[in-house]
């Protein structure tokens, strides 16, 4: 499959719904597809009995949404198993925690797609697809894959307010990412950091102010050193939500 296949299939999507149809079947980056299907067969033994998703993972929640978070990639035996972004790992542990603690899910595990889950306001996607050997995707996988997240905020403009990019990666893909779907990146774009926010105004008449956030990778390595908290991570997802115009209470300095 060409390189090619993400711009053009993206760009006729007509829906968040065809988008992940045609996202799924993407297989233009040859390390990538290896991996997570090298992954989805061999398996970890914990998991022996699953079958494993295998896949691009699309993104999860409302097509509405008003909030978006963003990450790096899909965990090898997390959302590449289960086929739902941050589902069956520890990073997803406490996205989802902290998540329904501000009113914002259903509750607060995320195990499987079938374990009831629902997202308010809020839709969780990642620049890049496909699971990466060593958690780490090259640049012109990330490159290639951006199409996908470009349409993905394209779709969603209508109703969405804030962004919320988790570590230094995903702020170096987002930002293009969002200034090709219609925002005004500011340059030089901002440097990644915790906490940092920047606002992108619509370059077209139609469009709405963008609020991005930046935050730490909810990653098991950031969480066991204390580099994120769960306070760290409360605070800026209740910020961002409050810009977004969900029903969160704003919160106080950190």
């Amino acid at each position: 499959m060409s390189t090619e296949y993400p711009v053009r299939a993206a760009a006729e999507a007509r829906s968040l719904t065809e988008l992940e149809t045609r996202l799924v079947r993407c297989r233009a980056c040859p390390r990538l597809v290896a991996w997570r299907e090298e992954i989805a067969l061999a398996k970890r033994p914990a998991f022996a009995d699953w079958e494993y998703w295998g896949r691009p993972v699309p993104g999860f929640g409302p097509g509405d949404a008003a909030m978006m978070i963003t990450g790096i990639a899909p965990a090898a035996h997390g959302a590449n198993r289960t086929g739902r972004m941050f589902t069956g790992d520890r990073a997803g542990d406490l996205l989802y925690a902290t998540l329904y603690e501000l009113g914002l899910a259903s509750q607060a595990t995320a195990t499987a797609p079938d374990d009831g889950l629902e997202l308010y306001g809020v839709r969780v996607t990642a620049p890049v697809h496909c699971a990466p050997p060593a958690n780490r995707p090259s640049t012109g996988e990330r490159d290639t894959c951006r199409a996908w997240l470009v349409r993905e905020a394209q779709l969603m403009q209508p109703a969405m307010r804030s962004v919320v990019v988790l570590g230094a990666f995903g702020w170096q893909a987002a930002l293009p990412a969002l200034g090709e779907a219609g925002w005004c990146v500011p340059r030089p774009r901002p440097s990644f950091g915790h906490g940092i926010r920047t606002t992108l105004t619509p370059a077209g008449p139609a469009g709405t102010e963008l609020t991005v956030f930046g935050c730490y990778h909810v990653s098991q390595r950031n969480v066991f050193t204390g580099r994120l908290t769960p306070v760290m991570l409360r605070q800026v997802l209740a910020e961002a939500a409050y810009r977004a115009g969900l029903p969160v209470e704003r919160p106080g300095p950190g």
